[in-house]
């Protein structure tokens, strides 16, 4: 537990305080930094750009470098960004500083499924993963008290100083935890062979290779595609479609709420449920919980629009770390890392399709209410491809070891 809640909170550095924070903080700078709309523009297109830039480089690159510093790096570098976001003033620094934090994230997380694939309990895989994935979720509350505690009295400057300070803290503590890690290995008479053997990994044709021809991870790449166009799509454009119905924009404020409080208890039910009754389950679970809170949102948002909240941080974090355990299962952790890149770089496209479908369907019709059922339709494919991995099961039809395996 000690390595899922460290790599929980590198989370909440990375992405909680990283991606996350500006859009918290960022109403309170325009009163001293001359943020534009354009500026805001800029900032969304290129931050996901270079997460998505930086999944990709994970996926080819990622098994040639050393996850536990490429760990610590990442925390360092986001820390010292946060403090610096503090003392800027020129909007165009700020974009390249966030753009620079995004690019990060991505190394981040990879750090963590190879660390905790390779690391942990093979039967605790999925919950560590998702209980680290959650962090997120964690971040958006943290966000939160940021905003009620701290800022109040000293300041937006000082919000983006205590990022930095906790961020610190984190780095401590996961430089602590990695050499514990370490040193557990290096006494352990049964450490695993896979640290001592390069060809674990894939080269950059065999992975894409790999994705495009073998089950598991073609279906990974697949499912986290339709997650991120549905999530993504549903969490852009939720305040908007609620202003379209003329409801109140406190009901915006209770469904993030309860988003993040869902995602933070999941993490850790989810995950015990895949590790202990199997990951084709845990999707089922998640995915129907998903889509019937949007099936009810879209036939009566004012009424349903926090069962929809449930059903997002359910499947949402969790999701991560289920489909990471479900590869690790018949990869190694270096693939399992590379596949997992990939994944993301698809889940980004998925998120970029899916917004741009929202914003041609706006324009046409004036209305938001058939993306939102549209994405209920991708949440019933999700759920049809769960019910498919449950019941097909995880191992190769043809019984051959897959590339990378163990």
């Amino acid at each position: 537990m000690r390595m899922a809640f460290t790599f929980g909170f590198n989370q909440v550095i990375s992405h909680g305080f990283g991606l996350f924070l500006f859009a918290a903080l960022v109403p309170l700078m325009q009163q001293s930094v001359d943020i534009t709309s354009w500026h805001l523009a800029t900032i969304g297109a290129l931050t996901q750009l270079a997460y998505l830039a930086g999944a990709m480089l994970l996926g080819v690159i990622g098994h040639r470098l050393d996850s536990g510093k490429l760990l610590l790096g990442s925390g360092l570098l986001t820390s010292t960004l946060l403090f610096a976001m503090a003392w800027l003033n020129d909007p165009l620094m700020i974009t390249l500083v966030l753009t620079v934090m995004a690019f990060s994230a991505a190394f981040c997380w990879g750090g963590i499924v190879e660390m905790t694939t390779c690391y942990g309990r093979a039967d605790r895989t999925s919950t560590n993963l998702s209980i680290a994935a959650s962090g997120t979720a964690w971040g958006y509350s943290f966000n939160g008290l940021v905003i009620l505690l701290v800022v109040p009295v000293f300041g937006w400057r000082s919000g983006w100083i205590a990022a930095a300070v906790f961020g610190l803290v984190v780095l401590l503590a996961t430089l602590h935890l990695l050499r514990s890690l370490k040193r557990s290995s290096d006494n352990n008479a049964n450490i695993n062979v896979e640290l001592l053997i390069p060809s674990s990994a894939m080269s950059s044709g065999q992975l894409f290779k790999t994705v495009v021809t073998e089950r598991t991870a073609f279906l990974s790449c697949l499912v986290l595609f339709l997650v991120g166009l549905s999530t993504m799509t549903f969490s852009t454009w939720l305040n908007v479609f609620l202003a379209q119905l003329e409801l109140p924009a406190s009901l915006g404020g209770y469904t993030w709420s309860v988003i993040g409080i869902t995602g933070m208890v999941a993490g850790f039910v989810v995950g015990k449920l895949a590790d202990q009754k199997g990951h084709g389950l845990a999707l089922v679970a998640i995915f129907a919980a998903f889509a019937m809170g949007l099936t009810a949102f879209t036939y009566d948002p004012a009424k349903f629009v926090l069962l929809a909240g449930i059903g997002y941080g359910l499947m949402y974090f969790p999701i991560w770390g289920i489909i990471a355990g479900w590869v690790s299962k018949q990869y190694s952790s270096k693939a399992t890392m590379q596949i997992n890149g990939l994944g993301m770089v698809t889940f980004g496209l998925g998120g970029a399709l899916g917004n741009l479908m929202a914003g041609f369907i706006n324009d046409a019709t004036g209305s938001l209410s058939n993306v939102y059922w549209l994405i209920t339709a991708v949440s019933g494919v999700l759920l049809v491809l769960a019910g498919y991995i449950y019941l097909s099961g995880r191992t190769p039809a043809n019984g051959e070891p897959l590339v990378g395996a163990h």
